[in-house]
């Protein structure tokens, strides 16, 4: 199981020739009012702080970037959420895993639900489409759902159990199939159009994002790379320096290089234009990263899922 417990075993990095040592970072921590919250996705919302959802706290959580945490617990216990991000409203949208339900909070803490029309879908990430809508995956129904800022829901069935979904620079919706080692491309209509294998055999692509160079860009959990595909078809996989450290959040950061965090590694990763991966371990041991956002600060924000802590990690000059 994705969320199970997964004890690190921190192994060295290779200093591949592509790879450079992991310089000097600065690293803040801040440490989440509620124990055992297992925090999972941060975003940035309007009000210039970060937002952040606690699976197992069943709470949404808000820290400004002096630190200052506030908690907003959920209407319905065990609802477990999961992924947030900003709506075009900007007010924060986040899926609910066990409670089946897409979730909308306010900057000032008001909270709607929308219960999704099958049972047991399991909502998993959520984004911004072209059509200005959110588009998310549904784990346990094998559907992509669309959900207006109105509260309009729509389902479509697709072939393979959908992952991560983002929005492409080709005006199509772009979502991994992790089980079977795939990502597809779909219209903003619901029709799969195409579906790509990813060469590395039970690689499990996982999150995926639309790339400052017109691609997509993904990691490869198991597989223990960064891949990019373009809107074309072709996929290149660059393999992570830490072997077996199971990339798994990724991001554009504000220097234009992709960030992305290492579960089991316990690093935070960073691989520019040029192609040299650089790696920052993260000061709290086995704290299992999670999800990486830019901040409003100009720096990098990330979840840790059993350090139960927010991260900060600044860009390089």
């Amino acid at each position: 199981m994705y969320l199970a417990n997964r004890k690190c075993a921190c192994i060295a990095a290779l200093l591949l020739a592509f790879t450079c040592a992991s310089p000097a970072q600065n690293f803040t921590e801040y440490v989440i009012p509620t124990t055992d919250s297992q925090p999972f996705s941060i975003v940035t919302g309007q009000d210039g702080a970060l937002w952040f959802t606690e699976w197992v706290g069943n709470k949404i959580g808000r820290v400004t970037t002096d630190g200052i945490f506030t908690e907003y617990p959920l209407p319905n216990p065990d609802s477990a959420p999961i992924w947030i991000k900003r709506g075009p409203d900007g007010a924060l949208w986040f899926t609910e895993q066990t409670g089946n339900r897409i979730g909308r909070i306010t900057t000032h803490g008001e909270i709607a639900e929308y219960a999704l029309p099958t049972p047991g879908s399991r909502p998993w990430n959520l984004n911004v489409g072209p059509d200005g809508a959110f588009w998310f995956t549904e784990k346990g129904s094998r559907q992509i759902g669309r959900i207006t800022t109105g509260g309009a829901l729509t389902e479509y069935a697709v072939p393979l159990t959908p992952w991560d979904i983002a929005a492409g620079p080709d005006g199509a919706l772009w979502y991994t199939e992790r089980g079977s080692d795939q990502v597809a491309r779909m219209t903003t209509a619901g029709v799969v159009t195409n579906q790509y294998i990813v060469p590395t055999p039970k690689g499990a692509p996982d999150m995926i994002i639309a790339g400052p160079d017109v691609a997509m860009w993904f990691t490869e959990q198991f597989g223990t790379k960064l891949a990019r595909l373009t809107t074309a078809g072709v996929l290149t996989e660059y393999p992570v320096p830490t072997p077996h450290s199971q990339p798994g959040g990724i991001a554009i950061g504000p220097d234009g290089a992709i960030w992305f965090t290492e579960h089991t590694g316990n690093k935070i990763g960073r691989f520019p234009q040029s192609e040299v991966f650089t790696e920052y371990v993260v000061p709290t041991v086995n704290s299992d990263p999670m999800v990486i956002e830019p901040g409003p600060d100009g720096a990098l924000w990330f979840t840790e899922f059993y350090g139960n802590k927010i991260g900060r990690i600044t860009v390089p000059e």
